[in-house]
């Protein structure tokens, strides 16, 4: 085995682990990468041992919003690309930037431990058909995703029928001749939900708070493409976007659900031009929030009651480095506390990429993290004033950049930025740092 002692372990290979791979390339930073699956992609290739993709996901967000700069998406991909262009975009990029030759695939990584302080390197461990084996690195750098370890929640009572957690699900058949209830109505409950009403008997929602719901479509084009080269303040951004809203989505609440209690984008919209439509032709029906189960009944905080056989809970999902002691992360409350979401504060060898979401970031938004993580590790090791200046700050204590939003308490909502104060503050850095930032 080659002396690995001058690299960065580099864990997963999926949209986050490739754009980390690139960037250190380019900025001459050695790297060994490790990937669970047999190919790039992630969570985004459907027959991952990872992936909790499901056979009608798309992006949602359009095309030109959600790709890299220096890499864009063909002209004949859609403009809300499904889940298999999109493993074929990352598979296409890895080829284009030749980074698959850097990776060893079929690899899980067990344990990552230090060696001592930060500088002293990292023992990482991992399995492939070979065994297991250990090696020692100069920092370990986490690009894992953070879609992939479900959070099933716990109802009070037995249900008899199917209880699954979105995790699971992977295409309409599952829902054949079934009563379904689908539990939260984030992105992904809300297009399950549609599969739900064209393949199962009937499809019922249950919802604990309410959600804006947002069009694909505005004025005949993707929405998140409307209105984005005009900067506007936030109070006047929320009143202009709930009036065009208004204008195509109506007033959600006469179809049953719930009225949001909190303002615009303090919690990420629901991006769905189709659950509103059926609730409107009643396809679906909004239930409360589940009080408790009795065999196939379910009984609801509002003391009403319905008949199912299958729940299904779109509940999201938890940070999860099971390879990694959570001690070292400097945890604090339902995410990992890091400079810019990616720094550790004490560490300049231990990188979390990807654990970052923001309403409109894209992946030109991660990217630049990961090129900032990169100048930042190459220019340190030439003693750069730069680096230096990043290395006293990221120490002195900091606050997430949520450019003063007050998102929902809630552990998604935990890693969540305010797009444009980050990428500000992130691109800072990559200027201060020798780069040309966007």
């Amino acid at each position: 085995m080659p002396d690995t002692r001058n690299q960065f372990a580099l864990i997963g290979a999926g949209p986050m682990g490739l754009a980390a791979a690139k960037t250190l390339l380019e900025q001459g930073v050695e790297f060994q990468g490790f990937e669970v699956h047999s190919d790039v992609g992630g969570l985004w290739d459907i027959d991952g041992p990872k992936s909790t993709m499901y056979e009608s996901a798309h992006l949602i967000s359009s095309k030109r919003m959600t790709e890299f700069a220096d890499f864009p998406m063909k002209d004949e991909v859609a403009e809300y690309p499904s889940h298999r262009e999109m493993r074929q975009y990352f598979r296409d990029f890895a080829d284009h930037f030749d980074l698959r030759r850097h990776y060893r695939f079929g690899a899980e990584v067990l344990r990552t431990e230090p060696l001592g302080q930060s500088g002293d390197g990292w023992r990482v461990t991992w399995r492939d058909l070979d065994g297991e084996h250990s090696a020692d690195f100069a920092g370990v750098m986490i690009a894992n995703g953070t879609l992939s370890e479900p959070n099933m929640p716990r109802f009070e009572g037995d249900f008899a029928g199917e209880l699954i957690h979105a995790s699971q699900y992977r295409r309409g058949e599952q829902f054949a001749g079934k009563r379904v209830l689908i539990v939260g109505a984030g992105n992904s409950g809300c297009d399950i939900a549609v599969d739900a009403i064209h393949h199962g008997e009937s499809c019922e929602l249950s919802m604990r708070r309410g959600y804006y719901f947002v069009p694909k479509y505005v004025f005949g084009k993707p929405a998140d493409t409307v209105g984005g080269a005009i900067k506007l303040p936030m109070w006047l951004k929320r009143r202009i976007d709930k009036t065009i809203l208004g204008w195509f989505t109506g007033n959600a609440q006469k179809y049953g659900f719930p009225k949001p209690d909190y303002a615009m984008y303090e919690s990420h919209p629901v991006v769905n031009s189709l659950v509103l439509y059926h609730a409107g032709h009643g396809d679906l029906k909004v239930r409360a929030d589940i009080d408790r189960l009795d065999g196939n009944t379910v009984h609801f905080t509002d003391g009403t009651q319905g008949e199912y056989d299958m729940i299904l809970a779109a509940t999201g999902y938890k940070l999860h480095y099971p390879f990694i002691d959570d001690n070292l992360l400097n945890w604090q409350g339902d995410a990992p506390h890091l400079f810019l979401n990616a720094m550790h504060p004490a560490r300049d060898d231990l990188f979390v990429l990807g654990m970052v979401e923001a309403t409109g970031l894209g992946w030109q938004g991660r990217h630049e993290q990961a090129e900032m993580v990169a100048r930042y590790i190459a220019r340190l090791r030439l003693g750069d004033n730069a680096a230096r200046l990043l290395q006293a700050e990221k120490a002195d204590g900091y606050d997430r950049a949520t450019g003063g939003m007050n998102y929902l308490k809630l552990a998604r909502m935990a890693y969540y930025v305010d797009k444009t104060t980050y990428r500000r503050s992130v691109n800072a850095w990559i200027r201060a740092l020798g780069g040309q930032s966007a």
